[in-house]
């Protein structure tokens, strides 16, 4: 069923331009179509598109706690210069009050394990109650971000969540991105002029050396996946 639904999605929709496709998901989807935001550039790039059109979708954010001072700043000239709600969700506070408790305040740097908690405590759990109830979810995924990304769809259903999910910006480059961003002033994060290109958590994000692979500063520490849980949910 679920590829039936994706598979009519692409095909209603593959001559429509961004905003239209965007639009038609609103519209096909009433009050069920939600979209997450890191204030990374692409995801300013779609949130651009979103509030800029007035479409009815739902913006929201994950604090997970950690964040950089400078995230915070984008997304407080985000909602300045848009004057639209952005929802957020925090992680549950006994939970991480648990996780220090027992393994401290940087368990993440001792095992990929540990790593993988922390995000499934501090960013899947507060997704899956963002996601809860939503048809359609809207992210700002490029394939050209990391290897297992290059086989994204547009449309695709993801079971983890269990959820239509619409990577609108697949097959832009970062060029087209960073055009965009320039060509209608959209707020960007301070720190992708110091060389951070993917920004998460403050300690686990670090900038990229010249000729490093997109996703090198995340988990730097680590020789993983480079994921934290919110995408690797498999396919059904």
């Amino acid at each position: 069923m679920s590829a039936t639904v994706t598979e009519s999605l692409l095909e209603k929709t593959k001559d429509f331009t961004l905003e239209e496709t965007l639009a038609f998901l609103a519209d096909e989807y009433p009050g069920k179509v939600i979209f997450s935001t890191s204030f990374g550039q692409e995801d300013q790039v779609i949130t651009d598109f979103i509030f800029k059109n007035d479409l009815a979708i739902t913006v929201f954010t994950l604090d997970t706690g950690r964040l950089f001072q400078e995230t915070y700043d984008v997304f407080h000239r985000t909602l300045k210069k848009y004057k639209k709600q952005i929802e957020v969700y925090f992680p549950e506070a006994a939970a991480v009050e648990n996780l220090l408790q027992t393994k401290g305040p940087n368990s993440f740097y001792d095992s990929v394990e540990n790593r993988k908690e922390c995000c499934f405590i501090r960013k899947v759990v507060p997704l899956r109650k963002a996601l809860s109830g939503n048809a359609v979810w809207i992210t700002g995924l490029r394939a050209e971000q990391s290897e297992n990304r290059h086989d994204l769809n547009l449309f695709e259903y993801d079971g983890g969540f269990e959820i239509i999910k619409f990577n609108p910006l697949l097959k832009w480059s970062l060029e087209e991105v960073e055009n965009h961003l320039k060509e209608f002033n959209v707020p960007q994060n301070a720190l992708h002029k110091e060389g951070f290109v993917s920004i998460g958590c403050a300690p686990c994000t670090r900038a990229i050396f010249p000729g490093e692979d997109i996703r090198a500063g995340r988990w730097w520490w680590e020789s993983s996946h480079k994921e934290c849980g919110l995408h690797g949910a498999k396919k059904d």
